[in-house]
C-alpha cells in the first residue's frame, strides 16, 4: 500500500478497526435517517400514507440484491488486491464494477416504472391512499435508483482502500439536504407545492444524487492522486476475467439480499392480515432497530475490508483478533440499545405512531425484538469477515436457510393467541439462531476445521 491510512494490514488492529468503522457507522446511521426523517414527516399526513411508503421501501430494498453483486465484488476483491500490493488488478475490478452498477441501475429503474401498478397490487392494500403513496414512491425511488447504487458500490470502494471518511462527508451533506427539502416538499411550505409523498420521494432522490457528486468531486482533488478510482476509465471495455469473478464473489450475497427481502415481503403479507397498521409497525420498527444494527452493519463493512487485506496479506492472525475486538465493541453497544427497547418502548414508538393501537404494536414489537438484538449484530460481523475472506457462498446458504425458517414459524405462532406477535417472535428467535452459527463458524473456518468452507484461493490473473 502506497498510503499508511490505507493500509489494515499493520497497527494496531483496534484503532484500524474503529478509525475504518466510526466514519461507516455514522454514514450508516445517515442513511437510516434519510428513511426515519420520511418516515417522520409522512406520519404525519396518515398512517395510511406511511403503510403505502413501507410497502414502496420494499421494493428500494429489495433492489439492493442487485447493487449487491458489484459492491460486495468490488469491495473484496480490490481489497485482496491491495494487501497483495497489485494496484493495477485493483483498478481493473473497480471499473468493472463501476460499470456493473450503471448497468443494473438503469435496467431495474426502468422495470419499476414500467410495472409500479402491477407489484403494488400483489400486496392487497385496501385503501386507496395507501396503494397510492405506495406507487408514488415504487416509481421515483426505484425508477432512479442508479443514484442509490452508484452511492453503495463507491461507498464499498472507498472503504476497500481504507478510507471511510469521504463517504461519511458525502452521506451528511446529502442529509442535510434532504433534511431541509422533506418538510418543503412534502408539506408545502413556502414557495414550495404540497407533494406529500411524491415530495419525500424527491427528496430523497436529489440527496442521493448530491452524495455520489460529492464523493465523485473527491476522487479528483489532489489530495486523493493516490486513489485508484482516479485512474478508472468508465468508457474502457471492462476486463471480462474481473466481471466474472465480481459476480463469483457477489451473487451469493446478492442472493441473500434478495432472498432476505423476499422473506420480509412474505412476512409483511402475513402481517397485513393483522390490518395496514401492522405493515407500517414492521416497516418503521426495523427502521428504530437500526440503533443496534447500524453499528454492527459499520463495523461488519470495516471487518470486510480489513478481513480482506489481511487475507491477501496473509495475517489470519490479524484477522481473528480483529473479530474478536469488534464483537466485544458490539456485544455492549447492541445490549444496550436492547434495554432501550425493553424500557423505553412506549415512548420510542410514539415518535412515529400518533394512535394508541399503533404506539401499543410498535412497542410490543420493539420488546419481542430486542430480545435477538445482539444476536442480529453478531451475525452482521460474521457476515462481513467471512465475505472478507472470499466465502460468500457459505455466507449466503447459513443465512437463507435460517431466516427462511421466519415464514413457517411466523405462520405457526401467529395463529396462536401470540397474534401479529408471534411473526415479531420468529424475528427474535431466528436472529437467535444465526447470531450464533455465523460466531462458531467464524471461528472453525479460520482454525481450519472446516475444510471444504476454507477461505477461497485468490482471483485468477
Amino acid at each position: 500500500m502506497e498510503t499508511a491510512k490505507g493500509n489494515l494490514t499493520s497497527g494496531s488492529i483496534s484503532a484500524v478497526l474503529t478509525r475504518l468503522a466510526m466514519p461507516i457507522v455514522a454514514a450508516s446511521f445517515l442513511s437510516t435517517a434519510y428513511s426515519i426523517t420520511d418516515m417522520v414527516w409522512i406520519g404525519t399526513l396518515s398512517g395510511k400514507a406511511l403503510s403505502g411508503v413501507g410497502i414502496g421501501s420494499m421494493f428500494v430494498w429489495l433492489s439492493q440484491g442487485l447493487s449487491m453483486i458489484p459492491r460486495m465484488g468490488g469491495q473484496v476483491l480490490v481489497a485482496q488486491e491491495l494487501g497483495r500490493g497489485n494496484r493495477e488488478k485493483a483498478k481493473a475490478y473497480a471499473a468493472a464494477a463501476l460499470q456493473m452498477t450503471i448497468l443494473f441501475g438503469v435496467l431495474y429503474g426502468g422495470f419499476c416504472m414500467a410495472s409500479a401498478s402491477t407489484l403494488v397490487s400483489l400486496w392487497g392494500l385496501r385503501d386507496p391512499a395507501a396503494i397510492r403513496s405506495a406507487e408514488i414512491y415504487l416509481r421515483v425511488t426505484c425508477g432512479i435508483v442508479i443514484f442509490s447504487y452508484l452511492g453503495q458500490v463507491l461507498t464499498g470502494l472507498y472503504t476497500a482502500q481504507g478510507n471511510s471518511r469521504v463517504p461519511l462527508k458525502a452521506n451528511f451533506i446529502g442529509l442535510m439536504l434532504n433534511m431541509i427539502l422533506d418538510p418543503m416538499l412534502i408539506l408545502g411550505i413556502g414557495m414550495f407545492p404540497r407533494l406529500e409523498t411524491l415530495g419525500a420521494s424527491i427528496a430523497t432522490i436529489l440527496a442521493q444524487a448530491v452524495v455520489v457528486g460529492v464523493m465523485a468531486a473527491d476522487i479528483y482533488k489532489e489530495k486523493n492522486g493516490n486513489s485508484i478510482l482516479r485512474q478508472v476509465n468508465l468508457l474502457q471495455k471492462a476486463d471480462s476475467r474481473c466481471v466474472e469473478e465480481i459476480f463469483r464473489i457477489g451473487i451469493p450475497s446478492a442472493i441473500q439480499s434478495v432472498m432476505y427481502c423476499f422473506i420480509s415481503m412474505c412476512l409483511s403479507k402475513i402481517a397485513g392480515t393483522f390490518g395496514d397498521a401492522a405493515i407500517g409497525v414492521q416497516r418503521v420498527g426495523a427502521q428504530i432497530e437500526a440503533l443496534a444494527w447500524n453499528i454492527a452493519s459499520g463495523f461488519s463493512s470495516a471487518l470486510n475490508a480489513f478481513c480482506a487485506q489481511n487475507y491477501g496479506a496473509a495475517r489470519m492472525d490479524r484477522v481473528r483478533e480483529g473479530y474478536r475486538i469488534s464483537c466485544i465493541m458490539i456485544v455492549i453497544w447492541s445490549g444496550f440499545i436492547a434495554c432501550m427497547f425493553f424500557l423505553f418502548p412506549d415512548t420510542i414508538s410514539g415518535v412515529f405512531f400518533h394512535t394508541p393501537e399503533e404506539i401499543g404494536m410498535c412497542a410490543e414489537y420493539l420488546q419481542i425484538l430486542g430480545a435477538g438484538t445482539v444476536f442480529n449484530c453478531i451475525e452482521l460481523l460474521g457476515v462481513g469477515a467471512l465475505s472478507g475472506l472470499g466465502n460468500t457462498r457459505l455466507c449466503s446458504m447459513i443465512s437463507v436457510l435460517l431466516t427462511g425458517l421466519r415464514i413457517p414459524i411466523a405462520l405457526l405462532l401467529s395463529r396462536t393467541a401470540l397474534g401479529v406477535n408471534g411473526i415479531w417472535w420468529a424475528f427474535s428467535i431466528t436472529s437467535i439462531l444465526k447470531g450464533i452459527t455465523f460466531h462458531i463458524t467464524f471461528y472453525k473456518v479460520t482454525a481450519g476445521s472446516f475444510r471444504r468452507w476454507k477461505p477461497l484461493p485468490p482471483a485468477r490473473e
